[in-house]
């Protein structure tokens, strides 16, 4: 019974004295140029062979406790962020709403230096753009497209 302790005690003893090994990875680099990661490096591999450490603990996260200062203020970040970004959804929804009206107005309400008439003046007329009129419908039709996708990226952002 002795034995068997000390046996298990030596044992225990050697295995604390090893040093912690980090995890290695090879990276290889065939003559093609293609790359493949592998955890042993290969015996007859007719390319470059990289070792890449990796400190497992350089990638670990915390998680704030709950009742904690940091989840409070990670609550409150995420509030704040989620709050502004309604804020943004909003005011581009009401500038799309302003510009799709800003373009029905000018499309039913045609200025007259924006309209000639063409057509006999017994037999009845037609109006005809004028090219700055094009121009005009043209700009307020850029605009609602970019305050649609103005609102698209506010929607995403939420």
């Amino acid at each position: 019974m002795r034995n068997r302790l000390a046996v298990v005690l030596s044992l225990a003893a050697a295995l604390a004295a090893l040093p912690v090994v980090a995890q290695t990875l090879y990276k290889l680099i065939d003559k093609d140029g293609k790359v493949t990661y592998v955890d042993t490096p290969p015996k007859n591999f007719d390319g470059k062979v990289i070792p890449v450490e990796i400190d497992t603990k350089r990638n670990s996260a915390t998680i704030a406790t709950p009742g904690t200062p940091q989840a409070a203020r990670a609550f409150d970040e995420r509030a704040a962020a989620a709050e502004q970004a309604n804020v943004r959804l909003k005011a581009a929804q009401e500038r799309l709403e302003t510009a799709r009206k800003d373009l029905a107005f000018a499309r039913e309400n045609p200025q007259e230096n924006e309209v000639e008439r063409m057509g006999n003046a017994g037999g009845g007329t037609r109006p005809i753009p004028t090219p700055a009129y094009e121009k005009r419908l043209a700009s307020l039709e850029a605009a609602v497209k970019s305050a649609e996708e103005e609102v698209k990226q506010a929607q995403r952002a939420r």
